[in-house]
């Protein structure tokens, strides 16, 4: 009888993704944790918007914050940090972002374990003859090079660890944006509602002189058609505050009967005086969460540029090695012949002498430089605008809440003195009250610009993207055009 055994261990160069590093104490304690990484979502989130978020894990956590969301809003009037602590818990889009980040653990937990052996077993018989052949191949430098993949890794971790920070300021600050933008379109409700009875007043008004023949018939159809056309703009408004309601509850993960919630009908006064803000840049620079992401990325191209010039030129090597045991019987004779065996395997760089991966290596740390430079000026430029802006909408808001109103109330109260001592006519009385109503539209315009800045300016401090305020209340246009007219 014959046996053979052979034990082959086989060993690979992968390529420019063996990187060097090592796991940082700052990822986690454990990565095996089902919500490893986590708590740095949450630092870094709730630092900047005082609002916890979480991950659910199990359908009874998920129940749990079904049943927190409900209690904080169903039959309620909420403000906008109950909105955005609702789209903390609720969004499903942000729990969608949460599990990756559990996804990027389990790659660094799946890094850091040896590459499972491969064993084979053949048998074959030649006459007589008996063999056994037995193969365990092994990733031997996948071992070498472990705390390199681990540290990629882990770059990539912490890389999803902040977009997912990132993605949680993003919904906040989209929420705070819909909450304002729905408050600001029922108060533009509330305020046309109490313009249509004074419209309706006028209207009937000019009727009635119309029929004593004291108001032309022009002046008389000028009071009509803009009462028909405030009917008209009433019930755009409250459509669009609907619509504005609704993008809210969207953000919020609401449905069912959890939609049953209300707003308040105007926004809240403005503040004394803006804030000021001294080092703005170098805030947002400290703060900005895109930018350290793209730290990141820039750290991890040197790394594998780092690997491309160490097998520049020895891409591929493998490596056998073997013990052969041999049992033969011949004349009663038992006789036993134990050899070894050795093979290497590589390629001979003759054509391929790795200059191209070199170059492109060389090409890709630039790129991430370059993009990491340009992130840096955008940003400076991103906070700069947003405080101008924040600035600039709350001198407007104001301009129009101590100048432009008490002006309008002023014309109107005189105008009424006059109408009454018979010094003015009508038409001009009704021309008045429609510029009022303009600039009131105007005011709550400029008011509701000027919180949206707000956020606006504080996404741009630390991240998570500046969305547009959404469009201008349609009425505002359709009202200056009547108070001119």
């Amino acid at each position: 009888m014959r046996r053979v055994a052979c034990l082959k261990i086989v060993v690979a160069v992968a390529g420019p993704l063996v990187v060097s590093g090592c796991v940082t104490s700052g990822t986690t304690a454990s990565i095996s944790d089902p919500v490893a990484g986590f708590s740095t979502v949450q630092t870094r989130t709730s630092s900047a918007i005082g609002k916890q978020a979480v991950w659910a894990q199990s359908r009874a956590e998920t129940e749990a914050l079904a049943q927190r969301t409900r209690n904080l809003v169903y039959k309620k009037t909420i403000g906008p940090d109950t909105a955005v602590q609702v789209a903390l818990l609720n969004n499903r889009g942000l729990q969608a972002v949460y599990a990756e980040v559990g996804m990027s653990a389990a790659d660094v937990w799946q890094e850091t374990m040896p590459v499972n052996p491969t064993a084979s077993v053949g048998y074959s018989s030649i006459g007589v003859s008996r063999i056994i052949e037995t193969a365990i191949t092994g990733n031997i430098l996948a071992l070498m090079t472990q705390s390199r993949r681990v540290g990629l890794a882990d770059t990539r971790f912490r890389q999803v660890q902040l977009r997912a920070a990132e993605e949680t300021l993003r919904v906040a600050a989209d929420t705070r944006r819909a909450w304002i933008n729905a408050v600001s379109a029922w108060e533009a409700v509330s305020y046309l509602n109490r313009s249509q009875a004074a419209a309706d007043a006028a209207s009937d008004l000019a009727q009635k002189l119309g029929e004593t023949g004291s108001f032309t018939k022009t002046g008389q159809a000028r009071e009509h058609v803009f009462n028909a056309e405030l009917t008209g703009e009433t019930a755009k408004a409250r459509l669009n505050a609907r619509l504005a309601k609704e993008e809210l509850t969207r953000l919020m993960g609401l449905w069912g009967q959890d939609v049953d919630y209300s707003v308040p009908n105007a926004l809240p006064s403005l503040p004394k005086g803006p804030k000021t803000k001294s080092g703005i840049e170098a805030e947002a620079l400290r703060n900005r969460i895109d930018l350290e992401v793209a730290k990141l990325e820039l750290e991890a191209t040197a790394k594998s540029y780092g690997l491309t010039d160490a097998t520049r030129y020895v891409s591929d090597l493998q490596l056998m090695g073997g013990v052969e045991m041999e049992r033969e019987e011949e004349d009663g004779e038992k006789k036993d012949v134990v050899s070894g065996t050795a093979e290497i395997e590589f390629s001979i760089p003759i054509f391929d002498t790795g200059k191209p991966r070199m170059r492109k290596a060389e090409l890709s740390y630039m790129r991430a430089a370059n993009l990491l430079a340009e992130r840096a000026v955008n940003v400076r430029s991103e906070v700069r605008s947003s405080y101008q802006a924040y600035r600039a909408r709350y001198d407007i808001a104001r301009h129009y809440r101590n100048s432009v109103l008490p002006l309008r109330a002023k014309i109107e109260e005189e105008s009424v003195l006059t109408y009454n001592g018979m010094i003015t006519n009508t038409f001009e009385l009704l021309a008045d009250t429609r510029a009022k109503i303009a600039s009131n539209i105007l005011s709550l315009n400029a008011k509701r610009e000027f919180y949206l800045a707000e956020v606006n300016l504080g996404a741009a401090i630390y991240g998570g993207g500046s969305s547009s305020g959404g469009g201008e209340i349609e009425v505002a246009a359709a009202k200056a055009e009547a108070g001119e007219e």
